[in-house]
């Protein structure tokens, strides 16, 4: 017989349905992601550590779980949310079940539940703390347990999440660079190889001096959790890149530190971008693109626009946000985005042969 299991949101808001998972307790901000697939590369993003992680899609588990799609070596969402959880996986080709791997892993999770009135509660009210439990429905307890969430806003979690040692990857014939992980993704390091980069992975809080030492023809800062108002060591390095007039790529927080290094304040969205179907306009060549998004803040899209020193690269279509934008006078771009696309349409791809180009061209 399935366990009870309790969701409790900040404001007072009460689900119940059934334990998937871990039998225990766990807390995180709630979030929702629109991707009709993708479960396992959402789940391993460590974008999302410190969340409780909502999917829209109505089935979850129907195909597995397969070892070689993760994008880090374990699930970083602190528990999952889902409506209807499969038992079995139809994929011949995957490694095991979504239940056991939660198990595995000790992921509490909750299904059974209304997951489009969930997501209309945080569209309406925005993004709030919650938790979930599968031990006890009293709210004296709920609330004790939602009292030692942490607040995201003012929280650094890159250094908690990236790696601890310096490592490489690719093709030491490939050309240089230096790559700062404050989070990142395999598929994010699998595209920057397959153009031919051969990369030296360093830990969030490495100096720009010390990366500087691998003689790098370009640096790429990474994706990563929190809010990067408060990963103050990252913004003073990418201003150090900045001063050297190095070639520079940031994907998501990456792009938010390129912003702060700039001057340019963060922002928390009222309920975030996730998903692999948000419309984005390129402004260079007019052209849409469909995007896979994982953020909960953004660059101030005021500022960016009275700024001199970056120009707009790329538009949200659904809210005017900013997606994009060049550093006018260096060779510095950066997007909100993930053009890795994992899960996701491939659209935004060609960004990576960019960076190889600007690169190449600095070389």
């Amino acid at each position: 017989m399935a366990t009870n299991a309790y969701l409790y949101l900040e404001d007072g808001t009460l689900f119940s349905g059934k334990a998937i998972g871990k039998i225990g307790n766990t807390g995180g901000e709630l979030c929702f992601n629109t991707g009709m697939t993708g479960y396992q590369e959402i789940y391993t993003d460590p974008s999302y550590t410190g969340q409780l992680m909502v999917n829209t899609a109505p089935h979850i588990g129907n195909y597995g779980i397969r070892h070689s799609e993760q994008e880090s070596d374990s699930p970083k969402v602190h528990g999952i949310i889902i409506n209807e959880y499969s038992h079995r996986g139809s994929r011949a080709l995957s490694d095991m079940d979504l239940g056991n791997w939660l198990l595995e892993h000790n992921i509490v999770g909750i299904t059974d539940i209304d997951t489009r009135m969930l997501v209309r509660h945080i569209r309406t009210k925005g993004a709030m703390n919650a938790v979930i439990s599968s031990e006890s429905a009293d709210l004296d307890f709920l609330s004790s347990l939602l009292r030692e969430v942490e607040d995201m806003k003012g929280l650094e979690l890159a250094s908690r999440v990236c790696t601890s040692d310096v490592y490489f990857t690719g093709d030491p014939s490939g050309v240089h660079i230096a790559v700062l992980d404050l989070g990142i993704k395999k598929s994010i390091l699998d595209n920057l190889v397959k153009r031919g980069f051969y990369c030296q992975v360093f830990p969030a809080k490495t100096s720009f001096e010390e990366m500087n030492q691998f003689k790098p023809s370009g640096f790429f800062i990474s994706n990563g959790p929190g809010d990067p108002a408060a990963t103050e060591y990252a913004i003073h390095t990418v201003k150090q890149i900045l001063d050297a007039d190095l070639p520079l790529f940031g994907i998501c927080l990456g792009h938010q530190l390129l912003g702060l290094a700039l001057g340019l304040n963060t922002y928390k969205l009222h309920h975030g971008h996730r998903g692999c179907n948000h419309p984005v306009l390129n402004t260079v060549t007019g052209k849409g693109e469909i995007t896979s998004q994982n953020h909960g803040f953004g660059v101030s899209k005021e500022e960016i626009e009275s700024s001199s020193l970056v120009s707009v690269t790329h538009i949200n279509l659904n809210d005017g946000t900013v997606e994009g934008f060049k550093v006018n006078s260096k060779r510095a771009f950066s997007v909100q985005f993930h053009p890795e696309a994992s899960p996701g349409p491939h659209d935004s791809r060609y960004l990576f042969d960019e960076f190889y180009e600007m690169v190449l061209t600095a070389k």
